[in-house]
């Protein structure tokens, strides 16, 4: 045993001193793992044990105002990463066809490695989506998926910017930035009121938008398959493979949602014509939520229902309160930026959807039934075992002595 201990050491040691990119060792939360790593597991219980339990008995919060200034903020965030990648090389300088690793000390490949772990930074602000949900009490939106993804994102990031600062795969950094410039933004306009919303008419392409994303991520990842390319093919395999799940997620999700508009539009003519009344657990739905209006936006990097698909469109009249917590206002706003997909399947009443069905089969899979923060825990410790075995087989062993340069 002690033998077995002594090279998972000298192994780990390797890994970290030898095979990694030496320039990256002192920045900030680099020189090890684990503060990201234990950051990722308490976000993973924060957000599916403790958060919710210390909001059990608390009002929601009414976060209008923070809402816009912290959209305001990640939209600025966004750009400034933006261009920096546009600047490090994507600009002009670096190939769309096979871009290796810089590992020089030259200014270009230091501003892009700085780059890369603003990106990684801009992870960590990403969990901000998940807090806002829990303190407006839309627990709902932290599904098993959401929390998985945040939880793993900052360590596969990590792991990325450990290794390969730079070159083929920063191209999803760079696009995946840019799409949070055009949602974080949307929902900065939509958080400030019914007023602004004509400013944010083409919200009905958001979602094709975001799936052409994915399409282009993949599509520029597994080039390399038919390219002699100096970039190690595991994060190449690693990106593609979230460009393709993700693109598949959001398919799912946008059947779902036609589905549901064309079953939705029948219902409410048939209201109107005075044909039908719905009620649940005795009580007349009639489109009413406890007088809380459904929130279908998501996030930055969640789809979209165009106008007639949202059931936050719909008016009330109970107390007028929105499910969102703010004033009485028909256009709720949200956040949960991730890159992947938050089921939309509202819930009320034992969460039964609204058409009085149960989550499709496929999601529920994917989603899964149970909120237990331990299963979430699990999934990002298996996660991280699987984004370690990327990194040993595609890392290349080199050794690499350059000065370190800190982050500015």
């Amino acid at each position: 045993m002690a033998q077995i201990l002594t090279n998972i050491h000298d192994w780990y040691r390797d890994l970290m001193d030898n095979q990694s990119d030496p320039r990256v060792a002192g920045w900030p939360m680099m020189s090890s793992p684990f503060p990201t790593l234990g950051l990722c597991i308490f976000y993973a219980y924060f957000s599916k044990s403790l958060a919710p339990k210390l909001m059990e008995k608390r009002k929601p919060m009414d976060l209008r105002n923070t809402l816009v200034v912290y959209n305001l903020f990640q939209t600025i965030f966004s750009t400034w990463i933006f261009y920096e990648y546009l600047q490090s090389g994507w600009g002009g300088q670096y190939s769309f066809r096979c871009q290796p690793v810089d590992y020089s000390d030259s200014p270009l490949a230091l501003r892009m490695a700085r780059t890369c772990w603003w990106y990684y930074i801009s992870k960590f602000t990403e969990f901000f989506d998940t807090l806002f949900f829990i303190l407006r009490k839309k627990t709902q939106h932290v599904s098993t998926l959401h929390v998985i993804h945040h939880g793993c994102m900052p360590f596969s990031v990590w792991m990325g910017m450990k290794f390969a600062p730079g070159g083929h795969s920063t191209f999803f950094a760079m696009l995946n930035s840019f799409v949070h410039i055009v949602m974080y933004f949307y929902y900065m306009v939509a958080a400030l009121g019914p007023k602004y919303q004509k400013f944010i008419w083409w919200k009905k392409y958001l979602t094709a938008f975001q799936m052409a994303q994915f399409v282009a991520i993949f599509t520029h990842q597994f080039q390399l398959l038919f390219t002699d390319c100096d970039y190690p093919k595991g994060f190449m395999v690693w990106i593609g493979l979230h460009g393709i799940m993700f693109l598949f997620l959001f398919s799912d999700f946008y059947k779902q949602a036609y589905n549901k508009r064309v079953a939705g539009r029948a219902k409410r003519e048939a209201e109107a014509a005075g044909l039908l009344k719905t009620h649940a657990n005795g009580k007349l739905h009639d489109h009413h939520h406890n007088g809380d209006v459904v929130n279908n936006n998501q996030g930055a990097c969640m789809p979209v229902l165009n106008d007639d698909d949202e059931l936050h469109q719909r008016k009330v009249t109970a107390n007028g309160i929105y499910l969102n917590g703010g004033a009485k206002t028909a256009n709720s706003y949200s956040n949960g930026n991730s890159n992947g997909f938050v089921e939309s399947i509202q819930q009320s009443n034992g969460g039964i959807g609204e058409n009085g069905g149960a989550r499709p089969s496929m999601v529920r899979a994917i989603v899964g039934g149970s909120d237990d923060g331990i299963s979430i825990i699990l999934l990002i410790t298996i996660t991280t075992i699987i984004v370690i075995i990327v990194v040993i087989t595609s890392t290349h062993h080199q050794q690499h002595h350059h000065q370190h340069v800190p982050p500015g």
